[in-house]
């Protein structure tokens, strides 16, 4: 085993997509499979004796869910990477994943390449996704952030505008002729409604919605 190879665990109930999975990864020297489970709670106890470089985690197994793998093997060590990996193209599912922390999501149907490339996307601590997932992500992203700028006012919505195209609180004040605390109890209150943290993710949202 080479030593700069990815160490992977996998994880799914179903022995013969495990052995199916480890000959994929095994055929390339980048790869090294050093651990397998069937079930949530073995999938906890190998991870803590081998810390695996990167989890192939199945969503869908008996018994506690690969979900709440992820949640425990990401409590005990926040620095995990897991790869969510299902037969489900749900792109709510893929969310859930990623709230819980999980780097990326690749469906069973993807082509073997994607899943390899996923992996090594992953351990390298970046984001990765099949592109049918990446899809089903992008379309129900887009529809939640539609709902909350349904959220906003006629004047937070005005607002918002400005705002994402580049103008400042007082030159809102001064082109809605209304006070300079006014604009700033209503930025506030957008970024609130809007969940964005900072006026960088509210530009974006702005940009991803067309409204700028």
């Amino acid at each position: 085993m080479s030593r700069a190879a990815i160490r992977v665990m996998l994880v799914d109930d179903h022995a013969v997509v495990r052995a199916g999975f480890r000959r994929l990864l095994e055929q390339q020297p980048a790869f090294a499979v050093v651990a397998e489970a069937a079930d949530a709670e073995r999938a906890y106890a190998l991870y803590n004796a081998q810390a695996p470089d990167v989890v192939i985690m199945d969503l869908s197994m008996p018994g506690s869910s690969g979900l709440e793998a992820i949640r425990r093997i990401l409590s005990r060590e926040p620095q995990a990477r897991i790869l969510a990996f299902s037969m489900h193209e749900d792109a709510a599912l893929a969310e859930r994943a990623l709230q819980l922390g999980a780097r990326g999501y690749v469906t069973k149907s993807s082509a073997p390449e994607v899943l390899m490339a996923a992996v090594a996307e992953v351990a390298a601590d970046r984001l990765a996704f099949s592109p049918d997932m990446a899809r089903s992500l992008a379309t129900l992203r887009q529809g939640a952030e539609q709902k909350l700028l349904s959220l906003l006012s006629q004047r937070e919505y005005e607002i918002f505008r400005l705002l994402a195209g580049g103008q400042a609180v007082v030159q809102i004040a001064r082109l809605l002729n209304i006070s300079v605390k006014t604009v700033a109890n209503h930025h506030s209150a957008i970024r609130q409604k809007l969940r964005v943290t900072n006026d960088v993710e509210l530009v974006l949202l702005a940009q991803r919605q067309g409204v700028v």
